[in-house]
């Protein structure tokens, strides 16, 4: 009883029992693949944060170890991203500051907040919550991410002093005001990191290309004097590790990050669950969704207090992870006490790392965020997808981040609102000449109707948001002259209370014509929901039947017969029986 306790409170315990020396060697060999990973992106991602570089190694240590810890995963890695660095960076301009302090208290209140909201979705087993974002929103987001980030680094990568904090468009203005300011010297060494960035991983995927490209641009910028040529530098660090730090838990700074750490949160929660799920197709590992909320939002609350950014799962180093043969989650550990290993003994490692170099890695980053083939094939999807994905990518270039992840989360819903509102209503037929009663679209089978019965399937819900489109279609469809009316409803997902009155509202109308309905192959499910309607215990019993056979059969006997005897369809093998117009004349 004590352990399964635990096992819950405590995810680690129960695989933690489990290690062997083996997997002691073979995650600590997934460690050091990993620290050499996140060395630059950590550094490279604070930077698009606007924070200093210790910062964003301080959320590799302490928010990956407690994510791999208190998550489901064995094999995801957490830590500091692109796409949440450049939204941490647009709430955090939003709030205002005048010193890094200010700055650094924002940011860790923003985790704070971040991870209360994480870990509170999860404890309340709210893990189905992400599914309700479309991955299309997810591609026009970090799209749009992607670009912000390259257009933040242009200046830096060219050498040009621009104001900080300006908007997309005022961005791209200032730069071209400033192109005759380029710097020569910077110029060349974002290129040369650039270049042997993507040479390097052209030769070998394996090999930790952006650490080799920085050092590439480091060594350019000592060779050219960059510096005594005005290329700027990134600060050192400061050799200490993760400075404790305190969240400003007032109501009205609660208040004003609200929005920005609920954008924030979810975002995090999708790039960590989609990655976990998506590494664990390859692991056969089972997810815990509300798990991993847990682990995430814990991993922010807890470095809210240590000098740490919201941070969420990587990828690109959860790839990297796998594919260095991690078995489980301490190999994120053993990478984070590497990485304090260098802060604590080569903290002055940055001084050494041009402003030019860092843009050039921060550039390719972003290039590789933009996934071409993704954005191709949901522009040709549909035309929702596509709105979806251009709203999205619209809404993230010109307003603020946290509200463009709403734009797009409101457009995905209200698309699948309208699809669910307007259900397939198709008119329908038995297939001629033969035994089995085999019922097809019309049209796209080119069958015959019969003159007096209309046979009509619903595919999808009936319910509050769609009852007025389907009672109009039906409108539309009885209005040929067909005076009896058939629903197959063997298509029909869910049913409430609005939707049995639209059938009795409808087979009021029909028998007020003379006519009448039979409703047939209800599924069980949607069957068992209406009889716990008491209200609706008399339309079960008298218009619902078990199949079409029964249907056809129970209006076939309301039918005009001198009608069918001038009638040359006879669709049914029923009218085999009834008398033709030849027979009339003998």
């Amino acid at each position: 009883m004590l352990q399964t306790i635990l096992s819950v409170l405590f995810p680690f315990f129960s695989w933690a029992q489990q290690q062997t020396p083996l997997m002691f060697k073979k995650d600590l060999v997934a460690g050091i693949t990993g620290a050499v990973l996140v060395l630059p992106q950590g550094v490279a991602y604070a930077y698009i944060a606007g924070l200093p570089p210790e910062v964003g190694l301080y959320t590799a240590i302490v928010s990956a170890s407690v994510a791999a810890l208190f998550g489901s995963s064995f094999h995801m890695i957490s830590g500091p991203t692109a796409a949440l660095s450049i939204v941490v960076a647009s709430v955090v301009q939003q709030i205002g500051y005048s010193s890094v302090a200010e700055q650094m208290t924002i940011v860790v209140t923003l985790s704070f907040l971040t991870g209360l909201i994480q870990f509170s979705l999860g404890a309340l087993r709210l893990g189905a919550l992400v599914n309700f974002i479309s991955h299309t929103v997810i591609i026009g987001f970090t799209t749009g991410a992607a670009i912000l980030i390259a257009a933040s680094q242009i200046k830096h990568f060219i050498g040009v002093k621009l104001p900080s904090n300006l908007s997309f468009i005022n961005e791209l203005s200032a730069l071209i005001e400033h192109l005759g300011q380029l710097n020569t010297y910077a110029l060349v060494i974002g290129i040369v990191t650039l270049i042997t960035s993507l040479l390097i991983k052209l030769i070998n995927k394996k090999l930790p290309n952006l650490l080799i490209g920085m050092v590439f641009g480091s060594i350019t910028c000592l060779l050219v004097d960059g510096q005594a040529h005005g290329v700027a530098m990134v600060q050192s660090m400061p050799g200490t590790l993760p400075q404790l730090s305190l969240p400003n838990l007032s109501s009205s700074s609660l208040h004003s990050l609200f929005s920005g750490a609920f954008a924030v949160a979810l975002l995090g929660l999708i790039e960590a669950v989609s990655i976990a799920r998506a590494i664990s197709i390859r692991s056969k590992q089972i997810i815990d969704g509300n798990q991993e909320f847990v682990g995430q939002g814990m991993s922010n609350l807890v470095g809210g207090f240590f000098s740490c950014y919201p941070s969420s799962g990587s990828f690109t180093r959860s790839g990297a992870n796998y594919d260095a043969g991690a078995v489980s989650p301490l190999s994120a550990v053993y990478a984070a006490i590497i990485v304090a290993i260098v802060i604590a003994f080569f903290p002055s490692a940055t001084a050494y790392l041009p402003l030019p170099a860092m843009a050039g890695s921060v550039l390719l980053i972003a290039w590789n965020l933009i996934n071409r083939k993704e954005i191709i094939e949901t522009l040709k999807l549909s035309y929702a997808e596509a709105i979806i994905l251009s709203g999205t990518f619209l809404s993230t270039l010109f307003i603020q981040l946290e509200l463009a992840i709403y734009v797009g989360i409101i457009l995905s819903i209200g698309f699948y609102l309208r699809r669910t509102s307007r259900p397939r209503i198709i008119e329908v037929a038995p297939i001629q000449d033969t035994e089995n009663r085999i019922i097809r679209n019309i049209h796209r089978y080119s069958l015959e109707v019969c003159p007096q019965i209309k046979i009509i399937r619903i595919d999808g819900s009936l319910y509050f948001g769609s009852v007025d489109y389907v009672q109009k279609e039906i409108s539309k469809l009885t209005k040929d002259g067909a005076k009896h009316l058939i629903i197959v409803a063997k298509g029909i997902n869910f049913m409430d209370a609005s939707g049995v009155h639209l059938l009795e509202s409808e087979i009021s109308r029909i028998e007020k014509l003379g006519g009448y309905v039979r409703i047939c192959s209800l599924k069980g499910t949607v069957l068992d929901e209406i009889r716990s309607m008491p209200v609706f215990k008399s339309f079960l019993s008298t218009y619902l039947t078990k199949n079409t056979k029964d249907a056809i059969i129970g209006i076939l006997e309301h039918i005009n017969k001198e009608k069918c005897r001038h009638c040359s369809a006879r669709i049914f093998n029923e009218c085999a029986s009834f008398p033709d117009h030849q027979e009339n004349n003998n």
